[in-house]
């Protein structure tokens, strides 16, 4: 069930994308879920899983809103520290990038800030639109949204070095991956953020004419 090669990055290169199917890397720190959301999403379903040494590939498809039908190739990467070097050969020519969090761990929030800003700010995930699933907002002591914005430094995407305003599209989804609650509500957001900068990058490309 899914693709656990994690020596074996450079085959994400030789894979060609499906024609309609967007390219997704699910990205976060060990332990925050990502797994459990991946599958949650493929089947509906709670599984247990074991920590992704590498990756799990999964294709899945919208459910609801202009998402609904569409199909996402999602790269459910593993987040161990000794892995994270190897995020950024998943994230080239990506269309979008979920980053789930443990809503309740406080003790790591600064880690996940510093990995998510790291990754955001890579020359290659320029305006790549970031989807944060806030997961296990379904425990206690769970941080809402607004307060996660804050404590992972979101704000600092809206510009870039350059100058150009929206330099990258965010939006903080609360969810819990084991109920699926938020999911797929995630995935509509995320789809209309990389509608709208395939919109603005047409634009551009025009202007530029």
């Amino acid at each position: 069930m899914g693709a656990n090669m994690g020596k074996n990055s450079s085959l994400l290169d030789a894979l060609p994308t499906a024609q309609g199917t967007l390219h997704v890397v699910m990205l976060g720190l060990d332990s925050a879920g990502k797994t459990t959301a991946l599958y949650r999403l493929k089947f509906d379903q709670y599984l247990n899983t074991v920590p992704t040494i590498g990756f799990n590939c999964e294709k899945v498809k919208g459910t609801i809103g202009k998402s609904k039908g569409v199909n996402f190739l999602v790269w459910d990467v593993g987040g161990q520290e000794k892995l994270r070097p190897l995020w950024k050969s998943y994230t080239r020519c990506t269309d979008g990038i979920i980053f789930v969090l443990d809503s309740v761990d406080v003790e790591r929030m600064e880690e996940a800030k510093m990995e998510l800003i790291r990754t955001a700010k890579s020359p290659d995930n320029a305006c790549v639109p970031i989807l944060v699933l806030a997961n296990k907002q379904d425990l206690p002591g769970a941080k809402e949204p607004r307060d996660l914005e804050k404590l992972l430094g979101l704000h600092e995407l809206v510009s870039s070095p350059h100058g150009s305003r929206d330099a990258h599209a965010w939006h903080v989804q609360p969810a819990c991956a084991i109920t699926g609650e938020g999911l797929h509500e995630g995935l509509e957001v995320l789809y209309e953020m990389i509608l709208k900068r395939r919109k603005l990058a047409k634009l551009q490309k025009k202007r530029v004419k």
